[in-house]
């Protein structure tokens, strides 16, 4: 529905200027007239109308007058959930739960988390990054659930003798990279990070920070899988641990609940620690789930048309007149 109405191009303020402004030379254009009159000149009665109406219309341009149309926007906004989870040695150690006595493989858990995850965000976008020796970027963002079940399925954990130590700060880059892609390409979305590790640390040097990522998230969660009491680590070769170089013998893995909360912190995020009475589905981050789900929001917007063009057509017509006016008295007091 459009509806009539002014719009001043210079703000009310400007606008009121300058038709102030122009009503003024309106005044002083019949005061002039009539005082002339008076004196005798040959001034028309025609001559003051055109100025009158000149200074009028340009008052009115002024104000801009304008239709305006009121429309309705439609603005469709998802959620990208980003999963990230550790494939170090260390997460073959089975000691972790997962919702049940039963003790399973720290992947094993990881992957039911991630069924979880998915299953808690319906019409939303996923990517999966890994960590081990390096960070990678294993399923870019889509909205295929099923990729991410398949990711999920093929997880192993990675060759021991491929690794020098843990530490998860070698995501930080190639994840940085993953969600300023995101946001770019999708700026209006929600982007939720989870991270799944058991939180170990065997290098020496200090984890760098994950505080840059923030930028880039509105929401976080840390998983923590595995035991304060922890296992060995099995190898690859059946039947056999890995082997702790200091003591010779077979090494022992235990969760470091300290960086897992330290690594929420830094997120601005939140922790879920799996047990055999906790998991991803009862935690308190799946009831907030709905939050970050898909939004549909609609805006009212008024469209304005400006119509100043009648005007101006009518401004030229006058100036024409006096023109041509003014061209004809000099031509007879030549």
């Amino acid at each position: 529905m459009s509806t009539f109405g002014f719009a001043p191009a210079l703000g009310w303020s400007g606008g009121s200027l300058v038709a102030a402004a122009m009503v003024a030379c309106a005044v002083t254009c019949v005061v002039l007239h009539a005082r002339r009159g008076a004196d005798g000149t040959d001034e028309t009665l025609w001559s003051c109308v055109r100025r009158v109406l000149a200074c009028v219309i340009v008052a009115l341009m002024a104000f801009t007058p304008s239709m305006m149309t009121k429309t309705t926007s439609r603005a469709i906004s998802t959620t990208d959930v980003v999963i990230v989870s550790d494939i170090t040695p260390s997460m073959g150690v089975q000691d972790a739960r997962y919702g049940s006595k039963s003790d399973l493989s720290r992947l094993e858990a990881a992957k039911s988390a991630i069924a979880d995850i998915v299953g808690d965000y319906p019409n939303s976008s996923f990517s999966a990054v890994s960590v081990g020796a390096s960070g990678a970027v294993d399923v870019p963002l889509t909205p295929d659930t099923r990729a991410i079940t398949n990711w999920a399925q093929s997880l192993d954990t990675e060759d021991s003798s491929s690794s020098s130590g843990s530490s998860l700060d070698v995501v930080i880059d190639p994840l940085l990279r993953a969600l300023k892609s995101i946001r770019d390409a999708h700026p209006d979305d929600r982007i939720v990070l989870y991270v799944i590790t058991d939180g170990e640390q065997t290098v020496q040097n200090t984890r760098r920070t994950f505080s840059s990522l923030r930028h880039y998230i509105d929401d976080a969660c840390v998983i923590g899988v595995g035991s304060t009491t922890g296992g060995r680590i099995p190898s690859k070769t059946a039947g056999q641990w890995v082997t702790d170089p200091s003591t010779g013998q077979p090494g022992v893995s235990i969760m470091d609940e300290g960086q897992i909360r330290s690594l929420a912190d830094e997120l601005s995020g939140k922790v879920v620690i799996t047990s055999a009475n906790d998991t991803v589905a009862s935690a308190q981050i799946a009831q907030q789930a709905g939050h970050w789900r898909e939004d549909d929001t609609q805006k009212e917007r008024t469209r304005i048309n400006p119509i100043v063009w009648p005007l101006a057509i009518a401004l030229a017509a006058l100036m024409a007149w006096e023109l041509g006016t003014w061209i004809a008295t000099s031509r007879r007091l030549l």
